[in-house]
């Protein structure tokens, strides 16, 4: 009987594993010696004129550090597809960034990317944490993806931008993050063998509370979708997506109006890329518009009415990147552009070194030499020039840096300037070494 039991026993198991087609660990360590320098100028102020004592016309910072990620995202996860026979399976997928200049983060949590799928023929069903459609464009047109000194202007003004509490944010509550990825979403991909064509669909629930009788909250929702055709050297995609990042509904009390305050970031990009083989060339236009409204009441005849008031800024990017094969070796070179139009008021210059609500410029050049030692490890440098035109009107382009841009500066140290001053120029470079696994 006991020998009947243990044989069952090793059967079934037998059958399990066999059910289950894979488990992978895989991850990237990335580490580099970066350094970055920003020039900051006093708003307003003739740069030609003697400069105070208490008061410099220019000031720059500089820091040196070891940081990761700069030419891969350093990480950890594991992956997995079970077969369920008919063309059907289902799949995990579990990835955790990992801080290895320090050791300080690891397998804490799985925020990179944390889902399940079912998958067959009709295409696949996604749910979890994951990356959203119109975050791909940013990161597949652009020759140094999402990583390092160099990645695009478009990709760092956004991540920005999704950082920003804006009006109306909720005490303690942090901004919405849903520019790279959204949690609690449930996504769509198409099925392959579509003849080159793809695309995807993707809604995050904003998971808020429902009162009878009062409005709900939308903060934290996601929609959005990504289609593309790629065939041969040509890959081609359009995104659009919408994040709602801060959203206090009006409530209502007896004749008095609480204020709805509510903030829209509505992004579209459209990009394409050509491998002639000696050259592989990038492009991308992107939009996102930076939608802020802001309730008020007033008084009609005696009786509370509610008011909206809306400004609406837009940043329009462009970049043209190329990548150059050399042996085993990889050049890569990109030009971005992020032009801020501000929606305050029409632009007025007051004078020749003031301004008042005039629309900002930030412009980078990216360089980047990538040496493979095997399929696995590579040595990379880059280096980057930014710089930025009436970058006071713009707390995103005002505030930009390469080191914020990087990532591996999470202080912000580099960038972060007395009140009155605003970054016009900033510089870095990445010297470093990745193995995946």
């Amino acid at each position: 009987m006991k020998k009947s039991f243990v044989a069952l026993a090793s059967l079934t198991a037998v059958g399990v594993a066999s059910a289950q087609s894979s488990v992978t660990l895989f991850g990237v360590v990335d580490a580099s010696v970066s350094r970055y320098s920003s020039t900051a100028e006093r708003v307003g102020v003739n740069p030609f004129t003697s400069p105070s004592l208490t008061a410099p016309v220019r000031i720059k910072q500089s820091q040196t550090v070891l940081g990761n990620s700069g030419y891969n995202s350093s990480r950890v996860g594991f992956r997995g597809t079970e077969d369920l026979g008919g063309g059907l399976a289902a799949s995990f997928w579990l990835e955790a960034d990992i801080s290895n200049d320090d050791g300080s983060k690891g397998l804490d949590n799985f925020n990179r990317r944390s889902t399940v799928s079912f998958s067959g023929g009709f295409g696949e069903v996604r749910l979890g944490r994951d990356y959203v459609p119109t975050f791909w464009n940013d990161a597949v047109f652009d020759p140094f993806g999402i990583n390092g000194v160099g990645r695009s202007v478009i990709l760092s003004t956004n991540a920005r931008l999704t950082a920003l509490r804006g009006p109306g944010a909720v005490s303690g509550r942090p901004p919405t993050d849903n520019y790279v990825r959204a949690s609690n979403s449930i996504g769509y991909f198409l099925p392959a063998g579509l003849g080159g064509f793809f695309g995807q669909v993707q809604y995050a629930f904003p998971e808020t509370i429902k009162n009878s009788g009062l409005e709900q909250s939308q903060r934290g929702r996601y929609v959005g979708g990504r289609f593309g055709y790629a065939q041969g050297p040509l890959t081609t995609a359009i995104a659009y997506g919408q994040s709602i990042a801060v959203d206090t509904p009006s409530i209502v009390t007896g004749l008095a109006i609480g204020n709805r305050q509510e903030r829209k970031l509505n992004i579209f990009n459209v990009g394409a890329s050509y491998d002639f083989g000696p050259v592989k060339l990038f492009g991308e236009l992107s939009q996102v518009k930076d939608k802020n409204e802001i309730g008020a009441t007033s008084a009609l005849a005696g009786i509370p009415v509610f008011v909206n008031t809306s400004q609406t800024d837009k940043y329009n990017g462009a970049l043209l990147g190329v990548t150059i094969p050399v042996g085993v070796s990889l050049i890569r070179v990109s030009y971005g552009r992020v032009k801020f139009d501000n929606g305050a008021a029409p632009a007025v210059r007051t004078s020749l070194f003031t301004t008042s609500n005039l629309d900002a410029t930030a412009n980078e050049l990216s360089v980047g030499y990538v040496h493979n030692l095997s399929k696995r490890t590579a040595l990379y440098a880059t280096v980057v020039k930014l710089k930025i035109k009436d970058g006071q009107n713009s707390q995103v382009l005002g505030g930009q840096s390469v080191a914020q841009s990087n990532g591996t500066n999470p202080s912000g140290g580099v960038g972060t300037f007395p009140a009155g001053y605003t970054l016009r120029h900033s510089m870095g470079y990445d010297f470093g070494i990745r193995h995946a696994f």
